[in-house]
């Protein structure tokens, strides 16, 4: 059978090399358009690069603030003290011809539009291709906000009766530059490895009713997705340097009765495997819009056993970390994007004007919604895939099962947030899911099939010398 035949290709292979040319992809229409006419491809001497010879670096930088803050997720809120530190953690990856930045940072949700700001500034000063900077997000509901709320402007507008805070917004942008630079400085010749880890850290929080309705709650009967994706970044002489650990859960152990600053259960998950290994730890939230810790929204750390996700999920990362026995220093990246159109929800009229460049309207009056999804192939057998979503683990589970890749891992809440993507069968479950999305029913397979197909094509092949865009009318 064929599942069959890809399960037994799990083992890592050092000897795979990539063949082909740099994929380049624009993913923002006309905004990244007009990026590449003014910004020519990049050159090895434009980026520091040393052609054939695979380097990476880790920085890990304090964001936490020194004054109380306006906190993402739940009411509006303002902190009222520390419970543990928020960071950005940037890995830089460098094959000899690509650079790649992979960033997590301890907040909630960030819009489109800022992530944006932030890629035209370090394509300024960097050189950077926006398609080869992910700033991904841990989705911890109890960190300051950052820049404009876009989309839950126009969904939870009850929220943001507030000025956004322009001054920590600009610290964190800042600091993240920095950190790139940094991490760009100080690449040096480095391994990579790649394996799986399990952990029943997460539980579907869907609770479905006699009614067939579905309701915020915990549904252990529900889809799940406990598995970790783990890649490991060594030093050049095989000593560890970086762990990247991607699991999904959303980050709401703790409720919104908390006032206290904290990365929740992924930040706290990530200092004790960093503490136990050794090195900075990036956790990369998954496919968690139908996922909740199995503890969640408690009043306090206690209340919710904050801490015991060390076990849970930390021990789980460090285990699956033993696990990987091969790595290889022969390492080849290949990053794309596409972007899919999608119709919108009719019942969404209005739409944030920071995010214009990414809705347009048919010639037949249709709203559509231009979701970017970015690709990165390490060598033969690892394909990540991100995306601006809260996304339903059953849709990221299907792509994996249909990838040729045997490593395929999806990062989600990357560059930004676009909602919600249920699938077909929860809309007509209804609950809080389907209200914070400006999708239709029609997107859950829109995305599956484009996602599939670019794996099982592009990735595999030869890329394409240009951008495509997948259209469902």
């Amino acid at each position: 059978m064929e599942i069959n035949r890809k399960l037994n290709k799990h083992s890592y292979r050092n000897s795979g090399l990539l063949s082909g040319n740099l994929l380049r992809y624009s993913i923002l229409g006309i905004l990244m358009l007009v990026g590449e006419l003014l910004f020519p491809q990049q050159t090895s001497s434009s980026l520091n690069v040393t052609n054939g010879r695979f380097r990476a670096a880790v920085v890990k930088i304090d964001i936490t603030p020194d004054d109380s803050k306006m906190l993402l997720g739940y009411q509006a809120r303002k902190s009222m003290g520390i419970h543990d530190h928020i960071y950005h953690k940037i890995v830089a990856l460098d094959d000899g011809t690509t650079q790649f930045f992979l960033v997590s940072t301890d907040i909630c949700l960030i819009s489109p539009s800022e992530c944006d700001n932030v890629a035209v500034q370090v394509k300024r000063q960097l050189g950077v291709n926006p398609s080869n900077l992910w700033w991904t997000v841990t989705h911890t509901h109890s960190a300051p906000e950052v820049g404009v709320p876009g989309l839950l402007g126009i969904f939870l507008g009850e929220r943001y009766h507030h000025n956004v805070d322009s001054i920590y917004t600009a610290s964190v942008e800042q600091k993240l530059i920095e950190g790139i630079k940094e991490a760009r400085n100080k690449l040096a010749p480095a391994r990579f490895g790649v394996g799986w880890g399990f952990s029943q850290a997460n539980i579907n929080r869907r609770a479905i009713d006699i009614d067939g309705k579905a309701s915020l709650g915990l549904n252990p009967d529900g889809v799940v997705d406990r598995r970790i994706g783990l890649l490991r970044i060594e030093k050049e002489d095989g000593s560890p340097l970086a762990l990247i650990a991607n699991y999904p859960m959303h980050g709401t152990v703790l409720g919104g009765e908390n006032l206290e600053i904290s990365g929740d259960a992924p930040g706290i998950v990530s200092e004790y495997v960093e503490q136990q290994c050794g090195v900075p730890v990036l956790f990369i939230n998954g496919a968690a819009g139908n996922l909740a810790p199995i503890y969640s929204v408690y009043p306090n750390p206690q209340a919710g056993h904050l801490g015991q996700f060390r076990v849970l999920l930390g021990d789980r990362i460090i285990e699956a970390n033993r696990k990987i026995t091969s790595t290889t220093d022969q390492v080849k990246l290949l990053s794309g994007s596409l972007i899919i159109e999608t119709p919108r929800k009719p019942s969404l009229t209005n739409w944030p004007s920071d995010l214009g460049n990414y809705t347009r309207t048919t010639n037949t009056g249709i709203k559509m919604v231009r979701l970017p999804v970015r690709f990165l192939k390490i060598n033969e057998d690892v394909a990540l895939w991100s995306a601006p979503l809260e996304l339903f683990c059953d849709i990221s589970n299907e792509i994996r099962d249909r990838s040729p890749f045997p490593y395929t891992f999806y990062f989600g809440y990357s560059n930004g947030w676009l909602g919600y993507l249920p699938t077909g069968s929860a809309w007509e479950q209804g609950g809080y899911e389907t209200t914070v999305s400006p999708y239709t029913p029609a997107a859950a397979k829109d995305l599956t099939e484009s996602v599939t197909g670019y794996l099982q094509g592009e990735m595999r092949s030869n890329p394409p010398i240009r951008a495509k865009d997948r259209s469902h009318n």
